[in-house]
């Protein structure tokens, strides 16, 4: 066997053990990188490539992004911004059937937006809508599973840390990514307030909201508006060139934590806390992106791509059902890996198969997303799930029965926008960055 070959088959096979032996994914790619390496280059020079190629991978200056996009989370998560956003989601569709259920859709959008995290959407939104569908009489499997399969729309609608990591992999451009986002993000969220609207017109016992009067509402409004403002600021300095996005995430963080002091809802010592819980997010980040820089150098090495490309080419010559394949391919990952891990470790492979048809790596990278996001609320790993059961302190078996219809228009939208590339390239287009 040649040494190239028999290096691939052991970082696959390392791979595929250590996580059947329940090993973290980020130390289950390093090993068996490391392993890899060692096999094609010996100990020594194995070991010393393994390190630099981790180096390599976090020694990028748009990394610097998701540390601060990731604090910035965090201060919005502690600092009363998601009640404001829920009362003002609430003003915008209170008269809509299922006014609540509504409410909350709205909310996660907007707050996951803003915070770039459905984990933290889930809970934060979840945790103030909750409470109140259960008094006005909402079933509490529908709630809960209306506010997870609304959660990660935010993960879409930018800014996205996902979207970071997707484009350190595959080379394009953030801003282009952020705005290809917005189409396929709104309609995940339009999709979830149909499908809350089909349900609550069965049931005329779930009450529309009372009707906010002129004052109330513009109080609301303005309560709201500094926090709508953040992704003003933040994508808008983007496309008008004052900014890059790095700089862009360290404005976030200053933004949300002038905003939370203003809200009063931290106090000087509760930054402890916050920064704690920021640096581990992050460091399990850019411990991912190290590790999955030596995995691709591994995979290149061995030509792990190629092998794929000619594989699924040999399958089908026709792009429809080649985008139908992956779109499957990518909806197995997601059910079983967190999406951050899963974009470093695919999109490598997957993108050279999608180019030899034409198409865009940004639209590549939308529909990647969103099929990832998909398993963030799909047994049995769902993260976004998982919280949302518990928020709602509810079994996962009876909330998954009421996501059924979730799921299946959540896969039909992600089919759509697989298909059809304008809904993800035409503002980014017409905003010229492609």
């Amino acid at each position: 066997m040649e040494v190239a070959a028999l290096a691939g088959l052991v970082l696959v096979v390392g791979i595929v053990v250590l996580l059947v032996l329940g090993v973290p994914v980020s130390v289950a790619v390093g090993m068996s990188a490391a392993a890899a390496a060692i096999t094609a280059l010996g100990f020594e020079n194995g070991l010393l490539t393994s390190a630099q190629q981790m180096f390599r991978g976090i020694n990028n200056f748009s990394l610097l992004a998701i540390p601060f996009f990731v604090l910035a989370g965090v201060i919005m998560n502690n600092g009363g911004i998601a009640l404001r956003l829920v009362n003002f989601a609430k003003m915008l569709v209170g008269r809509a059937p299922g006014s609540l259920a509504q409410t909350n859709v709205a909310a996660n959008a907007m707050f996951g937006a803003v915070s770039g995290s459905a984990v933290a959407s889930v809970a934060a939104v979840g945790s103030t809508m909750g409470p109140l569908q259960a008094r006005d009489g909402y079933p509490r499997d529908f709630a809960a599973a209306t506010n997870i399969a609304s959660a990660p729309s935010g993960m879409i609608i930018p800014p996205s840390n996902l979207m970071i990591v997707y484009s350190l992999v595959s080379s394009t451009s953030i801003a282009a990514l952020f705005m290809a986002g917005y189409v396929p993000g709104i309609l995940w969220a339009v999709i979830c307030m149909v499908i809350v609207h089909l349900y609550a017109r069965k049931r005329p016992e779930l009450r529309v909201t009372e009707r906010l009067s002129l004052s109330a509402g513009l109080r609301v409004a303005v309560e709201a508006l500094p926090a709508l403002m953040l992704i003003v600021v933040v994508i808008g300095g983007i496309l008008a060139g004052f900014f890059t996005p790095t700089e862009a995430s360290c404005i976030a963080v200053v933004y949300s934590l002038v905003l939370a002091f203003v809200y009063r809802a931290i106090k000087v010592r509760d930054l402890a806390g916050i920064l704690l819980e920021s640096a581990r997010t992050t460091s399990i980040v850019m411990f991912l992106v190290g590790v999955s820089a030596a995995m691709s150098w591994v995979m290149s090495f061995a030509q792990i791509p190629q092998l794929v490309t000619d594989a699924l080419l040999s399958v089908t010559s026709n792009p429809y059902a080649l985008i139908v394949l992956i779109v499957v391919l990518l909806l197995f990952i997601g059910c079983f890996m967190d999406p951050t891990p899963a974009v470093l470790i695919f999109a490598p492979i997957f993108l050279p198969v999608v180019t030899a048809f034409g198409m865009d790596p940004v639209h590549f990278g939308i529909f990647m997303v969103m099929a990832l996001s998909i398993g963030t609320i799909t047994p049995p790993v769902g993260p976004v799930l998982f919280v949302g059961a518990r928020v709602a302190d509810m079994s996962i078996e009876s909330i998954v029965r009421r996501m059924v219809p979730f799921f299946v228009a959540l896969v039909l939208l992600l089919l759509v926008v697989a298909m059809t590339p304008a809904l993800s390239m035409w503002l980014p287009t017409v905003l010229g960055l492609l």
